[in-house]
């Protein structure tokens, strides 16, 4: 995606700081990274979609590294294979107040919640007639959604967070909020989500926001929040929709052109705009810094037919010193760096169905969901017959599904698995730590019990 609005904030700020040479004291009053004046910044209809747009740049920001790393690097399937102790900390499970990733995942995330709070707070009151009130409403739905999306992610991160829900305006507004519970975040996703399905379009539309979108977000959070029904009921809304089919083989979904009839949602990039992933996980013989390296075990499951089946695509092999080495594939555009981060994809759906469903006690359709996925990765019907057993296959057919993609600490944790599975016995430690910078800048903020 182009970074219009980026450039936007940028000459806007470059304007701010000439003004401010001209009086000292003005040098002393910072302005907000997204501050730009009201009357110059989303008033038309070419402002409002550079805005929208702008919005999910900042949502690219954080999940083209950031967030990804902070899902599957504390899990079990991938070391850090380096010397950066903020990498180290994540993968060691020993996160600290002032771990660098910690704190540009958190401020991110929070200049995308911003970004959409300028669009939403902007976009009412334009007239123009060369916005009509459909795009109008998708405009408004996206924001919606994509500040749904990054308070998700935040309120399973961190647990409650403050909730800004207006517009960055001065080194004030945001302050002294405190902080919501993870039922009060989790509550404003929700609303968000409702809202933005009531003005989201009907369509097929894979790397912007569309209903669909919002029903699978849904069927996460729902997940997430043991409402077992309700996560059932919008997985099958999505599921059932012929917008959406498992792609064979497995590797298809993640492969150019992209945007396949799997992805509910995805986060474009281009050689202009790239996606840089591919370089943490490709070896230095292939031009990579090899940060992250497939572990053993997951390289076994991987790799064995009963369990990975085309999963295993997942992996390349290359030869370093006359020694063999396995790398992680997902991301494998080097040349074109646009391999897309994957937010939603209908896998996840059946999954989610079936587990909501074995919550239930409805075993049949459970297993027909996690079969689903199963034999679309060349694998044999599930050998589970009790739900104990079935919930179990279903954590484990995750842990191959999305070996790389930023699910896997996740999962354990809202299981409360983190413990008998990577031995995290400290549930204080499920929870990242609130950026110690954040806690300086405002004393409201408290720290998350245990750092």
């Amino acid at each position: 995606m182009k970074k219009t609005l980026f450039r936007l904030l940028l000459a806007g700020q470059v304007a701010t700081a000439a003004l401010g040479l001209s009086a000292c004291n003005d040098l002393l009053e910072p302005t907000p990274v997204q501050q730009l004046p009201d009357d110059q910044a989303i008033t038309d209809a070419g402002s409002a979609r550079a805005a929208t747009i702008g919005v999910y740049d900042r949502v690219q920001a954080y999940y083209q590294l950031n967030w990804p790393v902070l899902g599957f690097l504390p899990g079990e399937n991938v070391r850090f294979n380096g010397t950066l102790n903020q990498f180290l900390q994540i993968d060691q499970n020993q996160l600290s107040a002032d771990n660098v990733l910690i704190t540009e995942a958190w401020t991110q995330m929070y200049q995308a919640v911003n970004a959409a709070n300028n669009v939403l707070a902007a976009l009412p009151g334009i007239n123009d007639p060369l916005l009509p009130a459909a795009e109008k409403n998708q405009l408004l739905g996206e924001a919606y959604f994509l500040r749904a999306l990054v308070y998700f992610d935040l309120g399973r991160g961190w647990g409650g967070v403050p909730l800004v829900l207006a517009p960055t305006r001065s080194k004030e507004n945001g302050r002294g909020l405190g902080r919501s519970t993870q039922a009060e975040t989790y509550d404003q996703v929700l609303a968000d989500l409702t809202q933005a399905e009531t003005l989201l379009p009907e369509a097929a539309t894979r790397n912007r926001a569309v209903k669909a979108a919002a029903r699978a977000l849904r069927a996460r959070l729902h997940l997430y929040r043991q409402q077992w029904a309700d996560a059932e009921a919008y997985a099958t809304q999505v599921i059932a929709s012929s917008n959406y089919r498992l792609v064979t083989p497995y590797r298809s979904f993640s492969t150019a052109p992209f945007l396949s009839q799997e992805s509910v949602f995805e986060l474009t990039f281009s050689n202009s705009d790239a996606n840089t992933m591919w370089n943490n996980w490709f070896p230095s013989a292939l031009g990579g810094q090899f940060n992250f390296q497939p572990v053993p075990a997951a390289i076994a499951l991987l790799n064995d037919p009963a369990v990975g089946g085309s999963r295993a695509a997942l992996l390349a092999s290359t030869v370093i010193a006359g020694a063999p080495v396995t790398y992680g594939n997902l991301y494998s555009r080097s040349a074109q760096r646009d391999d897309p981060s994957y937010v939603l994809r209908l896998a996840e759906q059946h999954l989610i169905r079936a587990e909501a469903r074995a919550r239930q006690a409805n075993l049949p359709d459970a297993l027909a969901d996690l079969n689903a996925v199963r034999t679309r990765a060349g694998v044999g019907a599930t050998s589970a017959t009790t739900a104990d057993q079935l919930l179990l296959a279903l954590e484990n057919e995750r842990r191959v599904e999305f070996a790389f993609e930023a699910d896997r600490w996740f999962d354990l944790v809202r299981t409360s698995r983190a413990d008998d599975v990577l031995g995290v016995t400290d549930q204080r430690r499920w929870l990242f730590p609130i950026p110690f910078n954040d806690l300086v800048a405002d004393p409201d903020l408290v720290q998350n019990p245990g750092y």
